[in-house]
């Protein structure tokens, strides 16, 4: 339902919020931040906030790892964008490269780390998004989550006979 004013007819749109997230990669691993508050406090995410108002989506990103951890970043490209029923966001995520900083917690976090894809701590991620991010991501670089599960299963089966 829309909130209209009875006077002059003003639609107030509740529109979601953006948010703008990158998967930075660092030496062939990818940072995560366990978070300092909450919702999700202590579990992983990859890096990212709301866009403020007349930022460009990109940039918000770009700002938003500075923030959190101190690396300044270069885009290298859309990952991809995820909402969800009930959820009153747009998560657009990038991939990025490091340029420099060394990763280290901000105001909202509590630990920056690197994984590489077989450590990523999938059971300690906060965010739907944050999974679904990091799935695509590892499906584009070639290391699929799904498809490396079902290799493993493959062979413990076969490593059993």
């Amino acid at each position: 339902d829309r909130l209209v004013c009875t006077e002059c007819q003003f639609v107030f749109y509740q529109d979601p919020k953006v948010v703008a997230c990158a998967v930075v990669e660092i030496n062939g691993k990818i940072l995560l931040l366990r978070r300092a508050i909450n919702p999700q406090k202590g579990k992983w995410v990859i890096p990212g906030g709301y866009v403020d108002r007349g930022e460009v989506v990109e940039r918000a990103a770009i700002r938003e790892v500075k923030e959190e951890c101190g690396v300044e970043v270069k885009i290298s490209g859309l990952l991809g964008v995820y909402s969800y029923e009930e959820r009153a966001v747009v998560v657009v995520v990038y991939i990025a490269k490091a340029l420099s900083g060394k990763p280290g917690p901000g105001d909202e976090t509590l630990e920056a780390r690197t994984f590489l894809v077989d450590e990523i701590p999938w059971k300690e991620l906060a965010f739907q998004s944050t999974v679904d991010a990091l799935k695509d991501y590892c499906d584009i670089k070639g290391k699929g989550f799904l498809k490396r599960n079902e290799e493993r299963e493959n062979e413990s089966r076969t490593s059993n006979h």
